[in-house]
């Protein structure tokens, strides 16, 4: 059974943008709205779930409504193209408000650490209180700020849920996995690539940063893989030649009359069960792995004093290594067990992360990070998936949505909850308990699934006419 990997990895470009999207955002905003706008964690994670709020309602609408759509250059393309452009543009102009807001911080006076003037927790403290005041006293800055954020996060749900389906408008059900993992290849592609740009530009290292050059880096970075995408990727010769082997091979049945509507089918019970199953645990890994990755570079920066590029460059790469074995495995043995192995790998990961002090040897969180990204990997190359291979032929924009539903959903909570009990408790003894926590949750949900494994098929010989060149 082979795989048109070329097609594949064109295809994942949309993914590459995206990815290098939240690498950025999920790095500086939280820095942002901390170090110049002196936020408590619990109304930093309410505004930095403000995009999963947004997604849980529209990343569903656009991805049926991309369904429905029937263009010259495709069903999902005209939602990337518009919705990159906006996103990249009004990216740049949030940190030009940001690059204000600092503006005033600096000109307050706060004394920089690297005058040894304050020790590490006395300047955080001092930095706080100034920039809250300051917040207080001017609050345009914030509510513009916030806007702008609005709409970049927008223009970034507009895409996403028809950016994931197009991997399965053009793959069959069996070769999905294999699939997803060279997308989410590309994804970390990107990622890394803006974690590099992180280091280059020292983001993890200076409070009043003007994070401008970085975003345009970044947005330079999103807008190669968007014309890569649009100059090679042939979205509806592809899903046609998709469709015709799914008939082909027996996995879709060929309506009889393609202009007439046809009657859905629905899932029977058990698929329903496991469906609602599925999402429930990428619901609880979600909020366990969010809860991380939203506010890393706050613990990394403010309690361990660590520089967190270089520990998620370590979690990526491991990802990346992982990605193709990890889809080889899973038609292997099964998406199901080897998500609960993922599980299992990505929770034992944040436990160990619990006893990592700021006194201990920084090179430690690197069996920890490669740990995650080998956990992650594993879970996040076959769980959508799964989603999909219950889809009926017509639905797939539809049920993406279903699965990005569950996702943000859970990254709504994960940043309220957990920032609510970083402030209650303290983020040193919350932070990796909480993520440990959820995602061993999880593992009890996974493992009552019983379908949205991929069905095996006899004639190998044909599958494998399949990979052929463009």
């Amino acid at each position: 059974m082979k795989l048109n990997y070329k097609r594949v990895l064109l295809v994942g470009m949309a993914f590459f943008l995206i990815s290098a999207f939240w690498q950025a955002y999920d790095a500086i905003i939280p820095l942002i709205l901390t170090n110049h706008f002196g936020l408590p964690q619990t109304a930093s994670g309410a505004i930095m779930s403000i995009d999963n709020v947004l997604a849980v309602f529209l990343l569903p609408i656009f991805g049926a409504i991309s369904d429905k759509v029937h263009t010259r250059f495709g069903k999902r393309t005209p939602f990337i193209f518009f919705g990159t452009i906006a996103a990249v543009v009004s990216f740049i102009c949030l940190t030009l408000i940001d690059n204000y807001q600092l503006a005033q911080v600096i000109a307050a006076g706060v004394p920089s650490i690297e005058q040894g003037a304050l020790s590490d927790d006395a300047f955080a403290e001092l930095l706080q209180k100034t920039t809250i005041e300051l917040t207080l006293a001017n609050p345009l800055p914030l509510v513009g700020f916030i806007a702008t954020l609005l709409v970049v996060l927008v223009a970034m749900a507009t895409f996403r849920s028809p950016a994931v389906a197009l991997m399965p408008d053009v793959t069959v059900k069996p070769l999905r996995s294999k699939a997803n993992a060279i997308i989410n290849l590309t994804g970390t592609a990107g990622g890394i690539l803006v974690l590099v740009l992180g280091m280059v530009f020292a983001t993890a290292k200076n409070h009043y940063m003007q994070y401008t050059g970085y975003v345009i880096a970044v947005s330079a970075i999103m807008l190669t893989g968007f014309v890569v995408f649009l100059l090679s990727v042939k979205e509806n010769k592809w899903a046609a030649e998709m469709e015709a082997d799914s008939v082909r091979l027996g996995l879709e049945n060929a309506a009889p009359d393609t202009n007439a509507p046809t009657a859905k089918e629905k899932l029977s019970r058990p698929e329903l069960r496991s469906l609602l199953l599925i999402l429930a645990s990428v619901a609880l890994w979600y909020v366990g792995y969010n809860s991380i990755t939203s506010k890393y570079s706050v613990y990394a920066s403010n309690v361990l004093h660590f520089d967190f590029n270089l520990t998620l460059i370590i979690a990526q790469g491991a990802a990346i290594v992982s990605y193709i074995p990890v889809g080889i495995i899973a038609s292997k043995v099964g998406r199901r067990k080897t998500i609960l192995a993922g599980v299992l790998i990505l929770a034992s990961a944040f436990f160990f992360g619990n006893f990592v002090t700021p006194t201990t040897p920084e090179f430690i969180m690197v069996p920890i990070f490669v740990l995650a990204g080998i956990g992650w990997a594993t879970i996040n190359v076959n769980s959508f998936p799964m989603v999909v291979e219950l889809t009926k032929s017509g639905d797939v924009g539809k049920y993406t949505g279903y699965y990005y539903t569950a996702s943000m959903s859970a990254q709504i909570v994960a940043p309220i909850l957990s920032g609510l009990l970083y402030d209650l408790i303290g983020m040193r003894y919350v932070f990796f308990a909480f993520g440990t926590l959820f995602v061993a949750l999880s593992f009890v949900t996974m493992f009552f699934v019983k379908h949205g494994d991929a069905k095996p098929i006899g004639k190998k010989s044909v599958l494998e006419s399949l990979d052929v060149d463009d």
